[in-house]
Order: structure tokens, then sequence, then C-alpha cells
């Protein structure tokens, strides 16, 4: 078979609980792994190209399993230093707004980043209400995706509750047009926004589509203190027991946030085997709690890191996420033994795409996606390396991603963005975003 990519030279961690290699190879052809080995075990032999990755680390790209990208990247920087539900609120004014071209730039400058991050896949909850231009934006940088379109029909959402009906009762059309196109990259699934935002009637008709479509589902769930109040008073339970009694988690639900368990919750979601998409840094900017991830870890439920997106992250940067959440659980469960460095990597990886839905990617072995990523650790801020794992979770920075692979395609070489003018899409991003924001807040 033809070989299309192979790497060489490099330190290669192949996930999904196999041990790294010092020395390693892969080889790509087809957009599939091909082989993964010792270099002196693999044949690179009439490559069409071959990448030098001395003094590097090649491993699965990151799979960032729940986030908000062109919507968040409208509202990044706008509002800090508030509380979720204040900032939830001001947020909708400027969604209320929202024009398919903005969001198209802001998808374009979105994709770019996790590109030059490392992120290869990433499972996006719709809260925007218009998906088309992202799609659209996909085309120019196809990366890995999950697009969840949002539903909702109560409180601050509630102007898209007709919207969110008629979009629900017609589902099939938009799986037929969309669901595994752009090769099989772009998958489309079922956002009902939280317990707070939407009913039991439409978590059921969500329950209702995804099972007669076999298309995943993305929620926000037990996200904060003031969701545990609003649920406990109006269903008189918690919300993960609440959607549990409406028979609506089941293994293809991903649950994002997940603060507010208690012992009982865990056990629904490892029962119904409903996954969980952490997202440690906004979780504690908005002092929304701390995903109990021991319990979690100890039940045996599915999590994989996230970033939640750039209004509450401010950055698509999964190198910050693993350092956080390796920083907070320690210091949540004063153990510092507590989710070692080879864990964080997986949960930013392999567990990752396990827990989107997308088992197709997230470690490197033959037949798997060839989503890679090669990372640069000899930088002064990584060097010496006397564990590979250390460095990438605790010094390792997004811009050290030389090169960004996807379904077997070079999407960056050497840190440029093929096929794309970088500083075109920052201009009209830029220009779009600052009108937005006029028109919308004044």
């Amino acid at each position: 078979m033809t070989i299309d990519i192979a790497i060489i030279n490099g330190t290669v961690m192949p996930m999904g609980g196999t041990v790294p290699i010092e020395r390693g190879a892969i080889t790509i052809a087809g957009g599939k792994i091909l082989a993964v080995g010792p270099q002196e075990t693999i044949d690179v032999s009439g490559a069409a190209k071959v990448i030098d990755a001395s003094n590097c680390v090649v491993m699965p790209g990151f799979c960032d399993s729940h986030t908000h990208i062109a919507s968040n990247l409208l509202l990044r920087g706008l509002l800090e230093d508030v509380r979720l539900f204040e900032w939830l609120s001001t947020m909708w004014q400027l969604k209320r707004n929202f024009d398919p071209e903005t969001l198209y730039w802001a998808s374009l400058n979105g994709l770019v980043e996790m590109v030059k991050s490392g992120v290869t896949s990433f499972n996006e909850h719709f809260d925007a209400y218009a998906v088309e231009p992202q799609i659209e934006a996909l085309k120019k940088i196809p990366l890995r995706s999950t697009l969840g379109y949002g539903f909702a029909d109560r409180g601050v959402y509630a102007s898209i509750t007709d919207w969110s009906w008629k979009t629900l009762h017609s589902f099939g059309d938009l799986v037929a047009k969309h669901h595994k196109s752009q090769n099989g990259l772009l998958h489309v699934g079922l956002s009902p926004h939280a317990t707070y935002s939407c009913g039991p009637e439409m978590f059921r008709l969500s329950r209702e589509v995804a099972d007669a479509h076999n298309v995943p589902i993305h929620i926000h769930l037990a996200e904060a203190p003031q969701e545990t109040v609003y649920v406990a008073e109006t269903y008189g339970t918690s919300a993960v027991r609440w959607l549990h009694s409406l028979e609506f988690l089941k293994s293809d639900v991903t649950a994002a946030h997940c603060t507010q368990l208690d012992e009982d919750d865990v056990k629904i979601l490892a029962a119904t085997k409903t996954k969980i998409a952490h997202c440690p840094c906004c979780n504690a900017k908005v002092t929304s709690g701390t995903l109990p991830l021991k319990c979690v870890r100890e039940h045996g439920v599915t999590v994989g890191l996230a970033t939640d997106g750039p209004a509450s992250h401010n950055t698509l940067d999964m190198f910050q996420e693993m350092k956080f959440a390796g920083l907070i659980h320690k210091d949540k469960t004063a153990d510092p033994e507590f989710l070692k460095t080879t864990e964080i990597l997986e949960m930013a990886t392999s567990e990752g795409a396990k827990a989107m839905n997308r088992p197709e990617t997230g470690k490197l072995a033959p037949g798997m996606a060839a989503d890679v990523i090669v990372v640069d650790l000899d930088k002064a801020h990584t060097q010496p390396v006397y564990d590979t794992a250390a460095a990438l979770v605790y010094s390792s920075r997004a811009d050290d991603v030389l090169h960004t692979i996807v379904a077997g395609r070079l999407l960056m070489e050497n840190r440029l963005v093929a096929g794309i003018d970088e500083a075109e899409i920052r201009a009209n991003f830029r220009s779009k975003a600052h009108a937005l924001r006029k028109r919308s807040l004044g």
C-alpha cells in the first residue's frame, strides 16, 4: 500500500493504554493509521511525505468533548468577573443578534485556533442556533466534528421555542443532509440545552429523535448550584435523577460539566453509560463547582476533557485544560497522587473521543483515523524532558504544536495552516465581532 505520510524519529505516544515508543514511527494511508511502532520495524520507503519528528512527541490530536466555537468566540473577554446566570443573560443579548456572515468568520477563526492548538476533533453544543455557517467553515478547515443543534423552550432562551420544536420535528431532514458528510468528518446531534431551559416534553422528543436517527445527544447537566435549586423546586429531585425518570439518559449522551453530582447521580450515569465532558477551567472561573472526578472514576464513568469555549475559558487550548485539571483535582482531593499525567493525557485524547461518541479517533493504532499532532519539546519552557507526559501536561503550550493532521490530511505544517489567509480571517472576524457588540449592547 502506498504511504501518504510517514512520521519518524519521534517519541510516539499512541494513548489508549499503550506504552510510549521512544524512537518511534507511524505511517498513514487513505486517511487512516497504517502502522505504529519502533522506527526499525516500520517500513517508510516510498512514502509520499516524510516528517522528521526529532525532539518531538507524536500523539493523537486532542478531542475537545464539549465546546461552543462561533458563539463563544464572539463573546471572548466581553464579560468577566460575573456570576454564571448573569453571564448567560448578557450573552443572550448578543446571540439574538447573530447573523450568518458573522458566525462564518467566527467559526473560521475558531477552527484556526483549534488547528494551531492541536485540537483535531470537537463536540459542539451549538447555542448559536444557526449551524450552517460553521458547516461552511468546516469545508475550508476540515476538522472532525459533531455539531449539536441547540434547543430550548423556556427561561432566557424562550425566544427560540418555536424554532426548536420545528427543528426537532424535522430533524430527519438535517440528518439526511449533513450527518456523516464531508467524507464522514461531520456528524450532527441533538443538544437540548439544559434542565433549566428545556421542559420534559422537549427531552422526551429529543430522545425519540435520537433513537430514530441514531445520532448522539449533547447537553449541559448538573452545571451549577442555581440549576440544582431550580430542578429541586420544580421537579423535587436532582437534575440527573429527573432526566433518568424521563428515560433520557443513555450511552449516546454527553453530559457537560456535572459539577453538582451526588453519589446516587454518579451511579445513574454509570448504569446508563452516560459520558461526561469535564470543563475544569470554566467551572472554576464562574464558580459553578468542580466535577467529583474521584467518585466518577471509581464508578467507571467515561470522562473527557473539554474547553467549553472562549467565552468562559477564553481559549481553545487543551494544554491549559490538562494542566488545570491536574492542579484542581489534586487540591480538591488533597491527594498529590490523584490524576496522574498519563491519565490526564488519556482524558484529552482517547477518553475524550469516547466521551463525544467518536471512537474512531483518539489513539494511534492501525485502522484508527489518522488524526495526529506533532508537539515540539525542544523549547526553553519544556527542557530538560525527564518525563514526556509531564512535559506535555505541565510545561507545554498550544504554540508548541508544529504539525496537525486530520484524516490523513496535513492541515498545519510548521505552524502554517494550509489554504487560508489567517490575517484576512482575523480582520473580518474582528470587524464583525465589534459591530455585533455595538448593535447589541451599545
